[in-house]
């Protein structure tokens, strides 16, 4: 069965490539307890309880709204524009955030850029302004990477969905000139993002000219800049109720080109008869994700960077810190 249209317009990829790497020690860059495993801030709203936007609120209540982070045992970070628009902060702001950070023992190797697509057609220009502003601001906070994708803000009909990807949202124009305008912008972004010391990595997701590692990869060369890199969120893919390309597929050719990783797991049930495809999220380790075999894989090719563990759905923030111990326990050692 063909992909709808905007995504790779090919079969969905099913043979599972052979993920095995040597037996021997991998030159792991950490070990597992020092790796950068940050807590994700999906289920963190960006206004607090009286209404109030979070980026209008005093440091002192930024300190007490990431208190859980703290309570569960991260001392990483991904921060989100989703809850802080931090291109929209002036330097005091941004120091004062810095500071509420380090009293929390936080470090921040990566900020995500959510939903702010570079090529919307009525905000992309305002949207490519805000990722420029949001890279400066994090180079001042000291950190890494900053994440950004093709999608934008979910439809109407998505939010009112139980799980948003379970309805179809928006799909990448096939205009190879809009195409070309984002292979532009993430160049020039990149350019930005060298001259200050961070990287970009970005997101696969579905319908979007990053819709499947090997459109993801082909969009990378295009853009041909050393500073971005890939964000396999592969967890984006094998959630989609359809025809997907098996997780194998997806970390074989991923891997070399990674640099940042959201990572979480769904389960996942197909009825072949009737072309069924049901998918819920689930732990990193009960998903249909070997992630012992995909992590092992990927440091292998070179991975060394942060991981982010996400999930969607009750208390994301307790399951994520199970997902970051499970991770710690996977993690390969020197020697």
């Amino acid at each position: 069965m063909d992909r709808p249209p905007g995504a790779s317009g090919s079969p969905a990829h099913t043979e599972r490539p052979s993920l095995a790497v040597p037996s021997c020690p991998l030159p792991v860059p950490h070990t597992p307890e020092d790796w950068p495993i940050a807590a994700a801030m999906l289920q963190f709203p960006p206004h607090a309880a009286d209404g109030t936007p979070v980026s209008k609120l005093d440091p002192e209540e930024w300190r007490r709204l990431l208190q859980p982070v703290v309570d569960e045992g991260f001392t990483h970070l991904e921060l989100s524009t989703a809850w802080l628009p931090l291109g929209d902060l002036d330097r005091a702001r941004l120091t004062a955030l810095g500071d509420v950070l380090d009293d929390a023992g936080l470090t921040v190797p990566g900020v995500g850029v959510v939903r702010q697509s570079v090529i919307h057609p009525e905000r992309g220009e305002r949207n490519l302004a805000f990722s420029h502003r949001t890279i400066d601001a994090a180079a001042a906070l000291g950190a890494d990477i900053v994440c950004l994708g093709l999608h934008d803000t979910l439809t109407p009909e998505q939010r009112r969905a139980l799980w948003f990807w379970t309805v179809p949202g928006d799909r990448a124009p096939a205009d190879p000139a809009v195409r070309d305008l984002a292979v532009r912008r993430f160049r020039e972004l990149g350019d930005h993002a060298a001259d200050v010391g961070v990287e970009l990595s970005l997101e696969l997701y579905e319908d979007t000219y990053l819709g499947s590692a090997d459109e993801a990869i082909r969009f990378l060369d295009d853009i041909g800049h050393e500073t971005v890199g890939l964000n396999p969120d592969i967890g984006n893919l094998i959630r989609q109720q359809r025809p997907a390309d098996t997780w194998e597929h997806l970390v074989s050719v991923t891997a070399p080109r990674t640099n940042y990783w959201h990572i979480k797991n769904y389960a996942r049930l197909e009825d072949p008869a009737t072309g069924t495809v049901l998918t819920h999220p689930t732990s990193l380790e009960l998903g249909i994700v070997n992630y012992r075999a995909a992590v092992r894989y990927a440091i292998a090719h070179g991975f060394a960077g942060a991981f982010v563990v996400e999930h969607y759905g009750g208390d994301g923030l307790s399951v994520g810190a199970t997902n970051a111990a499970y991770l710690r326990r996977v993690l390969p050692r020197t020697g």
